[in-house]
C-alpha cells in the first residue's frame, strides 16, 4: 500500500493560509499572503525539499491548491527542478464538483472522496504527496489516512488564517522521526501517526 504524505508551511500558531503571495489566498479577509517569503530555505533545509523531487511521486491536491499549481507551474522556466516532476507527475485533484482538468496528467475525484482515496492507496504506485490543500488535509485527518506529516514551521505567528489542525480535528498521538533546524528559526519537522491519545491521571508526585 502507497503512502499518503503531506507537506505544509505553518507558522508558530498553525496558520498554513497563504504562505506564497498576497493574492493566493483572500479567503476571510486573510491579508498576511506570502508570509512564506521571509524566510528563505539556508542550504540544509533547501537540500530536504529539493530532495523530495528526486524520488517517484504522484500529487493528491486540493480543488483551491490545484488551480494554484495549474496556473504556474505548467510554464514555469525558473525552478525546473520542481516544474519537471510536478508536469510529468500524476495528479488527483478532489472537488466538490466535477470539471475538466487543464493541466496534463491530470484527474478529478469527486463524490465519496475518501472511499476513493482509500482505493488510490491500495493501487500500486508511488507514493501520493499533498501540499497544502489545507480543506482536503482535514478529510485526510478525520479519516486517518495521513502516513506522513512534513511541516514546515515558520518563527512568526498571525493570530487568524486557516489553521493545519483545525477545529474539530480528532486527538491522537504523534511520533517525531526527523527534525532540523535552519539558520533563519525554520524548524522541519517529520511526523508520523502514532495510535489513539490516551489521557491519564495527574501523578501525584507533580506539584500543583
Amino acid at each position: 500500500m502507497r503512502k499518503i504524505i503531506t507537506t505544509t508551511f505553518v507558522t508558530l500558531d498553525g496558520v498554513m493560509q497563504a504562505p506564497g503571495g498576497p493574492e493566493e489566498d483572500t479567503t476571510g479577509g486573510f491579508k498576511y499572503g506570502g508570509w512564506q517569503l521571509s524566510f528563505p530555505h539556508d542550504e540544509k533545509l533547501g537540500s530536504i525539499l529539493y530532495g523530495f523531487f528526486t524520488i517517484p511521486f504522484e500529487l493528491l491536491l486540493g480543488k483551491i491548491t490545484y488551480d494554484i499549481f495549474a496556473s504556474f507551474w505548467p510554464t514555469a522556466k525558473t525552478d525546473l527542478e520542481v516544474a519537471v516532476p510536478f508536469n510529468k507527475t500524476k495528479k488527483y485533484v478532489v472537488s466538490h464538483t466535477s470539471f475538466e482538468p487543464s493541466w496534463q496528467n491530470s484527474s478529478v475525484i469527486t463524490g465519496d472522496v475518501v472511499a476513493q482515496i482509500r482505493k488510490l492507496k491500495e493501487e500500486d504506485g508511488p507514493d501520493l504527496w499533498v501540499w497544502g490543500s489545507g480543506n482536503l488535509v482535514q478529510t485526510l485527518l478525520k479519516y486517518n489516512l495521513i502516513d506522513r506529516m512534513h511541516l514546515w514551521i515558520h518563527p512568526i505567528t498571525l493570530g487568524t488564517g486557516k489553521k493545519l489542525f483545525a477545529e474539530g480535528t480528532q486527538a491522537q498521538n504523534f511520533k517525531l522521526v526527523d527534525s532540523q533546524t535552519g539558520a533563519t528559526g525554520l524548524i522541519f519537522a517529520t511526523y508520523e501517526p502514532a495510535g489513539e491519545l490516551r489521557v491519564h491521571a495527574r501523578s501525584a508526585s507533580i506539584p500543583t
